[in-house]
């Protein structure tokens, strides 16, 4: 060691001997550090990984929905929105599973009951039912599940069978508990014998309030459109990732002839809920991990303080040999980086091993952002270093003479 310079091999050796001297508080030092890194690697994959899981689940759902809608003015209420050819036109396009089209049976204020309209008497007035035509692949399109009975298929709808699947609450409503009698409901006069129950569908969950009839049967019985202002429904259910090009092809595929009538519903994208959810976690759980840091900062402060405190004739003996401010300040700034990095580096592997441990128990794919990965034992050593300032300095400050006297 020189008056003017210490080299650097001789200060890297001070560090390490410095924090391997006592290496039980070395590590007690760095805890705070651990967990701190550790609860912020941690917080942030494991939202990221649940966040991936909400965005999976709701995008084999929205995202392989596509939505055509026809809103029906006085001057086409004769004429069906998306006819037999429109519906095989849009069923051959790249990506798509199943077409289901419906509307709202135009019933002119008929209730649905037990008993026709001709023979309900005084309280007995019927249930405000939507009653919806649709055509048979409408069910899967929905993905319903029946809770009993069956749909209406090809055969139902091809022959105009005056059949009806009632929702679940429908069904309750009507008091229709049983299906192997037959059992007949009343669109205001006109009967219809109901085969099957829909206990839940993953879309269009009002089919559940719904009594749903086969189209070519509506058709016969109200005609082939709702009311004027009402609406029919193509749903499209494609492949995942095909609904953008079928969205865009299916407009002109299903009526070439008035493509601007016709609304294209885009899936609802479910980013903006995971974002919301991760957000608000994010938030939280980052002010815990914050305040982790924080008493791992004062932690490695205080234990430098105290290594100050120790190590005053250390110091004093260095710098009668000539060692600057400069050097011994150096000295001590490294020592607590030194401790912050390590602390670091070992959160970061915790932080990583948890997000990677709960992924796979619970069956997830782990997502670790590398932009908080590869920062994290950084942040620690940043900790490490502003610790450090005031150690370092107190030491660069004692004098010699002072420090020999002790």
């Amino acid at each position: 060691m020189t008056r003017n310079t210490v080299r650097v091999r001789d200060l890297a050796s001070e560090v390490v001997d410095g924090v391997l001297r006592r290496p039980g508080r070395s590590v007690l030092t760095a805890l705070g550090t651990v967990l701190g890194i550790a609860a912020f690697v941690a917080v942030l994959g494991l939202t990221a990984t649940a966040g991936g899981q909400i965005n999976a689940r709701f995008t084999a759902l929205a995202a392989t929905e596509v939505s055509l809608t026809w809103a029906h003015s006085d001057q086409d209420l004769d004429l069906p929105a998306f006819d037999d050819a429109a519906r095989a036109r849009v069923a051959e396009l790249p990506g798509v599973e199943h077409v289901g089209v419906s509307w709202p049976a135009n019933i002119v204020g008929a209730k649905v009951s037990a008993t026709p309209d001709s023979m309900r008497q005084g309280a007995d007035s019927g249930e405000d039912l939507a009653v919806t035509a649709a055509t048979p692949d409408f069910f899967a399109a929905i993905h319903a599940r029946m809770s009993g009975g069956i749909q209406f298929d090809a055969f139902h709808d091809g022959r105009g069978e005056r059949v009806a699947v009632l929702g679940a609450a429908s069904a309750a409503r009507l008091g229709v508990t049983r299906l192997d009698a037959l059992p007949a409901i009343f669109v205001g006069d006109e009967a219809f014998t109901v085969i099957g129950v829909v206990g839940s569908a993953d879309r269009r969950p009002d089919v559940l309030l719904s009594v749903l009839i086969p189209a070519r049967t509506a058709t016969a019985v109200w005609g082939p459109t709702p009311a004027s202002g009402e609406r029919t429904t193509m749903l499209v259910e494609t492949r995942l990732g095909a609904a953008p090009q079928v969205g865009r092809q299916a407009r002109i595929a299903v009526r070439p002839d008035a493509t601007d009538r016709v609304e294209v519903i885009a899936p609802p994208d479910p980013r903006e809920l995971r974002d919301g959810v991760a957000t608000d976690l994010d938030a939280l759980f980052v002010g815990l991990a914050a305040i982790s840091l924080v008493i791992g900062a004062l932690g490695i402060a205080n234990t430098s303080l105290v290594a100050v405190l120790e190590r005053v004739g250390e110091i004093g003996l260095r710098r009668a040999l000539g060692a600057r401010r400069r050097d011994i300040s150096v000295q001590f700034l490294l020592e607590s980086v030194s401790l912050g990095l390590l602390g670091g580096l070992a959160g970061t592997t915790t932080g990583i091993v948890v997000v990677v441990g709960v992924a796979l128990e619970r069956g997830w794919t782990p997502i670790l952002d590398p932009l908080v990965v590869y920062p994290a034992p950084v942040v620690g050593a940043i900790i490490g270093l502003l610790s450090g300032c005031y150690p370092a300095w107190r030491a660069s400050r004692i004098e010699p003479t002072d420090a020999l006297r002790r």
